[in-house]
């Protein structure tokens, strides 16, 4: 049986040590054809060989993980990246849609991230560019998200959104073009994602970008009217943090 090929990519020579026997002791499938700690020295591997999977750490010593996929754009290896436990990243990587293994990791992080990774498509460029700017940038508001879908991933402006819908484990953005979009994650997940960039939780099935709001009705329980004509129900514990948004408006 065929072994899949691996090169890791990680700049703590006890990381990157901890990682490959990691690899090497509990996923024999797989042949670790090479290990780098820079830019440089990944650079010069891949120049020689591609592996079937490409563990990378995000921050470099001389650059970071994207310089590598910039220098090789058709790269075909699935990617793995790699990160340290910082808010700001886990951040960015929700933002973008796009899987990690969080330092330190457990072996079950590990190896749902191996099985993951035989199974998915890469990441399209504008994801990559997602994650970038939310990475190397992190104290710059972000301008976009990924939004995963049952058959493909959009790259969407938050300033689009109007709101978002709960529908089960789903969710349905609405967006300022009339256009509407079910998403495979739960409202929970993008209300905590998009709350420091102006969205409110207003009712247990509805978040909105504050910014939208036309007016706020105070009879039949209270209830907001977006800039679309849309009626948006304002559960009572909601609702002094609702007028709260509105005084500073």
């Amino acid at each position: 049986m065929k072994k899949t090929t691996a090169i890791l990519v990680e700049d703590n020579s006890l990381a990157l040590e901890m990682l490959s026997n990691d690899i090497s002791k509990h996923h024999k499938e797989i042949e670790i054809i090479g290990t780098a700690k820079s830019v440089v020295e990944a650079a010069k591997l891949l120049q020689k060989k591609e592996p079937d999977m490409l563990f990378l750490d995000i921050m470099l010593g001389d650059g970071t993980g994207f310089d590598i996929l910039e220098i090789f754009p058709n790269l075909n290896s699935k990617i793995i990246f790699v990160t340290a436990s910082d808010a700001y990243a886990i951040k960015a990587f929700k933002f973008a849609a796009i899987d990690y293994i969080l330092k330190p990791y457990s072996d079950d992080d590990l190896a749902n991230a191996i099985e993951k990774a035989k199974n998915q498509l890469q990441p399209e460029n504008a994801q990559l560019s997602v994650l970038k700017q939310a990475i190397i940038t992190p104290n710059v508001t972000l301008e976009k998200i990924s939004l995963h879908t049952s058959e493909k991933i959009i790259v969407a402006s938050i300033s689009n959104i109007i709101r978002c819908k709960s529908d089960n484990n789903y969710t349905t953005f609405y967006f300022k073009n009339n256009e509407k979009l079910l998403v495979s994650k739960t409202l929970k997940f993008y209300a905590d994602l998009l709350k420091e960039v102006g969205f409110l939780r207003v009712h247990q099935s509805h978040l909105i970008n504050t910014k939208y709001i036309k007016e706020f009705i105070k009879s039949d329980g209270g209830y907001l009217i977006l800039t679309d004509n849309s009626n948006v129900p304002v559960s009572v514990r909601k609702r002094n943090e609702v007028l709260e948004v509105l005084s500073s408006f």
